[in-house]
Formats: structure tokens, C-alpha cells, sequence
């Protein structure tokens, strides 16, 4: 079976990134700190244990996104649910604009990504810490 695709990944990556709003690395560096600013990291666990993450993120599963953004979910998490500014993030910004773009359909309502991803904020000099899976 083939794929009959209907658009390429960069058509469904530039539909999303022109529905929100994308940061760039150098300020999204600036909103580290910010109190008011959840730094959200898409990536696999795997990733994040071999390459580190942004100090202060927290991780969702992108597989897991849309159940813990949704109230009526079962995963629902309360996280989400404070007026807080949400900058997503993955490797590479692909994955990150897809999912902001599902954040804000679902209704997540100041939700932007990191343009670049973490490949973006590494080169523009963005801190970096070691990842270490919770133990079970």
C-alpha cells in the first residue's frame, strides 16, 4: 500500500505555523525565567535523555497532548488549566507547531512555539540540563 499524500509535512507544518504564533529561539531564551511562562517539551523521553532539556520545562509526551490539555479527559492535567502562557517546543519545531496549533483548537488559550526547536535554542546559547527518567 502506498501513501496518496495530499500535502507534504513542510505544508502541514507552514498551515500550523501560520495559525500561531512562533518564537524565536533568542526570545524564547528571555521567557526562561518568566513566572507566567510554561516552557513545554514535546519530545520523547529517549530525546531528552540523550541531548538534555530546557531548565524548568516540563515534558508532555506529544502522544499524550490533546488528553492532558482536554478538561473532560481522563489525563486531564490541572496544570493546563492555569492563565499561564504555553511556548511548546521540540527538536526540530515541527512536531511543536502541530501541537500548538491542536492546543489552540482545543481551546488552550495562549499557547506559541519555539521556532527551530530545541536545535534553535541550543544554537542561539539557551541553557541546557542533563534529563534523568523518574525512576518507577
Amino acid at each position: 500500500m502506498t501513501v496518496n499524500a495530499q500535502q507534504t509535512f513542510e505544508d502541514l507544518v507552514g498551515a500550523a505555523e501560520a495559525a500561531v504564533e512562533t518564537i524565536p529561539a533568542a526570545e524564547a531564551i528571555g521567557l526562561a525565567d518568566d513566572e507566567s511562562v510554561v516552557l513545554v517539551d514535546l519530545r520523547d523521553v529517549r530525546e531528552l535523555e540523550r541531548e538534555g532539556r530546557i531548565p524548568g520545562s516540563v515534558h508532555v509526551p506529544r502522544g499524550m497532548l490533546e488528553f492532558w490539555l482536554h478538561p473532560g479527559s481522563p489525563y486531564f492535567r490541572d496544570l493546563f488549566a492555569e492563565p499561564r502562557r504555553f511556548v511548546l517546543y521540540c527538536n526540530k519545531g515541527w512536531r511543536s507547531a502541530l501541537a500548538a496549533r491542536t492546543a489552540a483548537e482545543i481551546g488552550l488559550a495562549d499557547v506559541a512555539h519555539v521556532g527551530g526547536g530545541f536545535e534553535a535554542w541550543k544554537a542561539a546559547g539557551g541553557a541546557v540540563e542533563a534529563y534523568a527518567r523518574k525512576a518507577r
